[in-house]
């Protein structure tokens, strides 16, 4: 699959999602630095201090150092400002990596289903199953079962859209199989595994990108909404969930608690939900043929 390149860098959907999302992966790079203090570091003599309170901070090696909370502090004294900038990292590697383990595991599936036919009916069945279930109530059911984590939460976002994924492939694999390349690929003996690899895959890689970029907007939502519940990853892990989870028992008091992380979260996924716009518009022939 060759990439159009000069059609992405037109793209206007592209460039402002990939804009937005190289800024906050510049955000989670520089945590440390952007951070200022340790996001797990409670100060109970500074605790819900409004946004923009400069204070002496105690660090943990018996230091003082000035301080600014930019965004406040929440009812332990931990710094939202920090807690908010290393959840950025949080929340772009569950949405990576649940869009890495989803496209990998429909990808093999779906090729599967889509070229053997004996094996389309047993696993497609069992795929049907597994869609029957909602998304979030397997997510809570497989972090209950297998304790919070950050593999974990990914697994538990990531496997209930395998089925999907499986489906895109299974039906590109069905149509490409009948193709003349393929059918000449199998008159010279060519092997089903290097039918696969060679001839099947690559055309179906742009279909599953712009899945993938799917994929992840709807993990950070999805993890957010896990550790709003409580179900996510522990509380002590500075997610952007957890942070708002944290916030609403003093929303009235500090509606910033609440606010600040939501005004990283709804940008994210708005920005991955662009980028896969832009992906489709130009990677899809069908939708191709219009710009």
């Amino acid at each position: 699959m060759q990439i159009p390149w000069r059609s992405l860098a037109c793209n206007g959907a592209v460039r402002m999602g990939g804009g937005v999302l190289l800024v906050l992966l510049l955000v989670a790079l520089m945590a440390p630095w952007m951070g200022t203090i340790e996001p797990t570091a409670m100060d109970y003599d500074h605790i819900s201090v409004p946004a923009g309170t400069a204070a002496q901070v105690a660090l943990p090696d018996g230091r003082s150092v000035a301080h600014t909370f930019w965004m406040g502090s929440d009812n332990v004294g931990r710094d939202i400002w920090s807690r908010v900038v290393y959840g950025t990292r949080v929340s772009l590697l569950v949405g990576l990596f649940t869009a890495a383990v989803a496209v990998a595991g429909g990808c093999l599936l779906g090729l599967l289903a889509g070229f053997f036919r004996s094996l389309d009916a047993v696993l497609m069945r069992v795929l049907d199953g597994l869609m029957a279930i909602p998304a979030v109530l397997l997510a809570i059911t497989l972090v209950a079962v297998l304790g919070a984590s950050l593999p974990t939460v990914i697994l538990a976002i990531a496997l209930p859209e395998v089925p999907r994924v499986t489906r895109l492939v299974r039906a590109l694999v069905m149509s490409l199989r009948e193709e003349p390349f393929v059918e000449a690929a199998r008159a010279l003996a060519t092997p089903d595994g290097v039918i696969l690899w060679r001839h099947i895959l690559p055309n179906a890689l742009a279909p599953l990108i712009v899945q993938g970029t799917f994929i992840a907007a709807s993990a950070v939502m999805t993890e957010a909404i896990l550790s709003f519940l409580g179900l996510g990853l522990p509380a002590e892990v500075p997610t952007w969930g957890n942070i708002m989870a944290e916030g609403r028992v003093q929303f009235s008091q500090a509606p910033g608690n609440v606010l600040f992380p939501a005004l990283f979260l709804v940008p994210t996924v708005l920005a991955v939900n662009l980028l896969g716009d832009g992906l489709r518009d130009v990677l899809d022939p069908k939708f191709a043929k219009r710009f």
